[in-house]
């Protein structure tokens, strides 16, 4: 974190630094920064449900994510989620500033890692990803929300399907995003919904 720190600070002011990302609410709520840096995989509140609730209290916020997981769900989740920008923590220190620049000057940075990923999808990139078109589920989307009704866990549901926990959360979140989904009682009526149809 310090080393963060010391890179930032010759050109931007560091407000706050934060364990995890029940943390990272509080202190963003509270300092109200113009950019979070967060991570995928942060403790006790993952970076894309951190990362969502933000944009909902700090819709002006902008999102960098420097984090490991080069799951292209995830990236895909992210963006969907409000992020300005994904790097992986192996980038330079110049690719982490050149994000910080190109956030303020477009709704979204791609890394060199995005832009020459043979996993991301092309319309992705060509900015051509469309929401709620069409508002059909995935086989993978039923899946998981079937599991879910049944009061699986995240951890329970990512056992089950055999895939990580944040690929299952990437599919919550990308169908409460994608159906207007306020809570996981709203989902759940959701599911009973598609269940009856």
């Amino acid at each position: 974190m310090e080393a963060t720190t010391k890179l930032l600070e010759p050109e931007f002011e560091v407000v706050g630094m934060v364990a995890n990302g029940r943390e990272l609410l509080r202190t963003a709520l509270n300092v109200k920064p113009d950019i979070a840096i967060l991570d995928v995989s942060m403790s006790k509140l993952n970076g894309l449900e951190a990362g969502r609730l933000l944009k909902a209290k700090l819709p002006g916020i902008k999102l960098i994510y420097l984090t490991m997981d080069e799951d292209s769900d995830v990236v895909d989740g992210a963006f969907r989620l409000g992020a300005s920008a994904y790097l992986l923590k192996s980038c330079s220190a110049s690719d982490l500033l050149r994000a910080i620049r190109g956030a303020w000057l477009s709704p979204s940075y791609l890394s060199p890692f995005v832009t020459r990923s043979k996993t991301i999808p092309g319309a992705f990139l060509r900015g051509q990803t469309r929401r709620n078109d069409p508002l059909r589920l995935t086989l993978r989307q039923r899946e998981v929300l079937q599991l879910l009704a049944a009061g699986g866990s995240m951890k329970e549901v990512a056992f089950a399907l055999e895939i990580k926990p944040r690929t299952v959360a990437y599919h919550k979140y990308r169908m409460m995003d994608d159906f207007n989904l306020d809570s996981n009682a709203a989902l759940l009526r959701f599911a009973l919904r598609q269940c009856a149809a």
